[in-house]
């Protein structure tokens, strides 16, 4: 049973934004990071784009005209072999692509055999893509490739993520004691403050929030009877979409993630004896390659170390005398879901804390077995939440001693695609500081960060290009640090045949656990 209870608030219409301009100015000093990591930031994160103002919608991609082949096919390849496809771009009049830009997504699949492997799409800045794909398996397969955004479409969402326009909006609770031993209460807008004056340009409109580790700065409009020390509540507010009338267009669900026309015969993969996979033992410092893996069966294979299938008694071995710390958002609360329901013996505790917000924690005291769940600060856009109980990554990292017998997982990617990739590269920032800290005090503590993963909703609020772009910054900023895991679940959700949902099906989130386990207790 679930004891938090609260009084039914009522949070104020939103307001008319009129147009202004919502340009952003952010120097590296206020990220957090040095010119030169700022230049392979930068580096790491172009993305081509049309070479001209854009006025017709005609002139984008079309994925109708647009079409993928395999070059050079034979009749027979065997398991290991590669395949090149080479995509080329049309606009809605046939016409060809002359720049790139473009946000294909390719991958081989056969259905029967529940196999899958994702290829990474290489654009050639000329309206044409190349992608090899790995042969892994034995039998049949077929090339699947599909625009998920023009390079129109990317362009406009590359200028909205750089803009101050608060896509997102959040609301904060305030509550305190009024005349004659009264409860008073007040809903407010809030939000983040990043560059300049934040997202709203008001002058002395606000009670700021500024956490001293990781100096990001919220901010509350000023409630009107209650001071800014008495916020008590966090959830969400209403999305709001700067797109205007001729923009929208381009976001149609007709040219949105849209499978593309293309060489449709089956590939037959013989038998080969050498054999593929990997027999390195799961560890830090171990390269992500393309591909990380694939299915088969609905099994994830890894190239990437050797992953090993465990069962519930396995789990429960595994995960004797483990404090496990998982952070950031429901898809790590996913994880901890699924190990509550695998792991013999193990009971949530009742911490009268939200079901979905958390914090949660379950312990097996037979094998003293502890796992907690807490998602990060804001922003967030959780349903409603005591603010207490909201916590930076960073922050918590801090306050853990580490050591042999503790696990730390972490995501962060979902809630931050609202707000630029420079508050974001300011984030991973600080925490990358509290992680070094934590293996410079215990090397021997497992931490594993779980990336971003494609998800169902593509647009102009939570594209997979902002997630993609997240991922990248994330891997590069934690490349030299010794002692992390890099978890890519990007390539296991892009291509397996469940439809993409920010929260992964349980095949997926099946697999992600045997491959985090593999890490925690290598063969």
């Amino acid at each position: 049973m679930n004891c938090f209870q609260m009084r039914k608030f009522y949070p104020p219409a939103p307001k008319e934004v009129p147009q202004k301009n919502y340009s952003l100015a952010i120097s590296v000093s206020d990220m957090g990071i040095s010119d030169e990591e700022w230049e392979r930031l930068q580096k790491a994160l172009d993305w081509p784009g049309p070479d001209q103002q854009i006025t017709q919608l005609d002139l984008s991609t079309s994925p109708v005209h647009s079409t993928f082949s395999v070059v050079e096919l034979k009749k027979s390849y065997k398991v290991g072999d590669n395949i090149s496809v080479i995509i080329t771009a049309r606009d809605h009049n046939k016409n060809l692509k002359r720049y790139g830009g473009d946000f294909f997504k390719a991958k081989l699949f056969n259905s029967e055999l529940k196999a899958s492997v994702y290829g990474e799409v290489v654009d050639h800045r000329n309206g044409t893509y190349s992608v090899v794909l790995l042969l892994p398996w034995e039998g049949q397969a077929q090339v699947f490739v599909r625009l998920e955004h023009s390079s129109e479409v990317v362009q406009i969402l590359k200028k909205y993520r750089e803009s101050s326009f608060p896509r997102s909006h959040y609301y904060g609770y305030f509550e305190g004691s009024g005349p004659n031993k009264t409860r008073i209460s007040e809903v407010v807008e809030c939000n983040l403050k990043w560059g300049g004056e934040g997202s709203w340009r008001k002058r002395n409109c606000c009670c700021e929030y500024k956490d001293i580790k990781t100096e990001t700065v919220w901010q509350c409009e000023r409630p009107k009877k209650l001071p800014c020390d008495k916020l008590v509540y966090h959830s969400k507010g209403s999305t709001e979409n700067p797109l205007n009338p001729f923009e929208k267009q381009f976001f149609a669900k007709t040219l949105t993630n849209v499978r593309i026309t293309g060489d449709t015969q089956v590939i037959n993969i013989l038998p080969n004896t050498a054999g593929n996979g990997t027999t390195e033992r799961c560890r830090s410092g171990l390269m992500t390659p393309v591909p990380a893996g694939f299915y088969l069966k609905d099994v994830w294979k890894s190239f990437v170390c050797n992953t090993q299938q465990f069962d519930s008694a396995q789990m429960w071995k595994c995960l004797k005398n483990k404090i496990v710390y998982m952070m950031g958002d429901s898809t790590t609360r996913q994880w901890f879901e699924f190990l509550e329901k695998k792991v013999p013996g193990i009971k949530r505790m009742n911490l009268h804390t939200p079901r979905l917000a958390g914090p949660l924690m379950a312990v097996e005291l037979k094998n003293n077995i502890i796992i907690h769940w807490r998602p990060h600060s804001v922003p967030l856009r959780f349903t409603i939440m005591p603010v207490t109980n909201l916590h930076y990554i960073a922050n918590d990292i801090d306050k853990i001693a580490g050591g042999p017998h503790v696990v730390v997982v972490f995501t962060l990617f979902a809630h931050l695609v609202f707000h630029p990739i420079t508050f974001y590269v300011h984030e991973v920032a600080k925490i990358r500081q509290s992680v070094v800290a934590l293996l410079s005090r215990a090397p021997q503590t497992t931490v594993i960060i779980k990336s971003g993963n494609t998800a169902g909703i593509k647009d102009i609020f939570q594209s997979d290009w902002y997630v993609l772009q997240e991922n990248k910054v994330m891997k590069e900023m934690f490349r030299d640090i010794d002692g992390v895991i890099y978890f890519d679940i990007w390539q296991m959700t892009s291509c397996h045949y469940l439809t993409e949902n920010i929260h992964p099906g349980p095949v997926v989130i099946a697999n992600a656990i045997s491959m985090f386990l593999s890490y925690v207790c290598p063969a």
